[in-house]
């Protein structure tokens, strides 16, 4: 019984890394409303191209590393290690960000922080894949994905309170230390797999290390409707990340909410993201099989008509309101794709990354 209960403590543990990387993942997103960050890396004000392609410098290096590292990870150094050396160089080059004064070094950081986060998903999916049944992993994947949702809206306020009291560089300061000071003690304590599927039996030998990998991704590559389920998680998150990086320049720019009011209300959604993943995950596990595509469809369908109500749109409140809905519809998929992911065979090398 001890180990039935201890297990938990390693999802909560990946649910708390999760939220940490998603207070990364928005960093940007609030700094680049602040003038001094800007002028630092040589971006002006009202040039959205450049200031959107340090999120995608950062999904490139996400997707590549998600898809071409998670394999050797799991072969080489195990889920407990493979998290470990992931938190310290996320760690380290978030710390190190302000020290890169041009906009491409801020690039080449943006995409080695998400090579070092790519793997993340795809190991938290291997951790409950061996500790779960395919029956029970509804709640422990949605505990895992509600990571997301709390870190955004623990990230908005905390980020726009660092830049309101501080110097903008401190943000990355203290989210570099809080992965490292926090996640890593975590992973010790708690992230252990079970003796069938022990992280420290590493390959004897590099063919060894190599076969490890191939069945790996054959088994990856065997996940029934693969193509299907990539391309609506590639839409899902074009959504996820289109609205988590602009939402902050959106209510204040575009709605005319004052950096005191776009603190909270970039909060509002990410609760509703976390309160739909919950009630989901649980929902996942009491419902048929074959009856959680029909969920996730309608969900599909409640997105849509949401952001074309906030669109639409006159009231800024109201705006917001439809913003709050479109993600708790967004996030009411997530637990079913990451339970897809947690049963294939091998540890996933899709990120799914939640809502």
């Amino acid at each position: 019984m001890q180990s039935k209960h201890f297990r938990w403590y390693g999802v909560v543990t990946l649910f708390v890394i999760v939220a940490i990387s998603y207070v990364d993942h928005i960093n940007i997103a609030v700094l680049i409303t602040d003038a001094a960050f800007l002028n630092h890396v040589g971006i002006a004000a009202n040039d959205r191209v450049s200031q959107g392609f340090l999120a995608t410098a950062f999904m490139l290096g996400y997707g590549v590393s998600a898809f071409v590292l998670t394999p050797f990870c799991a072969a080489l150094f195990g889920v407990r290690r493979s998290l470990v050396y992931g938190l310290v160089l996320w760690g380290v080059v978030t710390w190190a960000s302000p020290m890169f004064n041009s906009y491409g070094l801020l690039l080449a950081s943006r995409i080695l922080l998400g090579v070092s986060e790519g793997p993340l998903f795809s190991l938290a999916s291997s951790y409950i894949k061996a500790h779960f049944q395919s029956d029970e992993n509804g709640k422990p994947n949605a505990l895992v994905n509600m990571g997301t949702g709390l870190g955004l809206a623990i990230g908005y306020p905390l980020v726009g309170y660092l830049l309101a009291q501080f110097q903008w560089d401190t943000s990355f300061h203290v989210l570099g230390l809080m992965n490292i000071a926090l996640g890593i003690p975590l992973v010790l304590a708690f992230v252990r797999m079970p003796p069938a599927k022990n992280d420290a039996a590493g390959p004897s030998s590099f063919g060894e290390a190599m076969a490890r990998v191939g069945g790996i991704v054959k088994g990856a590559l065997q996940t029934r409707h693969l193509f299907l389920i990539t391309l609506l998680t590639s839409a899902a998150l074009a959504y996820l990340w289109g609205s988590s990086n602009w939402l902050p320049t959106y209510l204040h720019e575009a709605r005319g909410f004052s950096l005191r009011e776009m603190g909270w209300l970039a909060s509002l959604p990410q609760y509703a993201t976390v309160l739909a993943v919950l009630v989901s995950g649980v929902l996942i596990d009491r419902i048929e099989r074959e009856h959680v595509p029909f969920i996730f469809m309608a969900a599909s369908v409640g997105v849509a008509l949401s952001v074309l109500m906030a669109i639409n749109a006159r009231d800024p409140y109201a705006a917001a309101c439809c913003l709050v809905a479109a993600n708790f519809f967004g996030a009411c998929k997530a637990p079913r794709s990451r339970a897809r992911s947690s049963t294939a065979r091998g540890p996933s090398t899709r990120r799914v990354p939640s809502a």
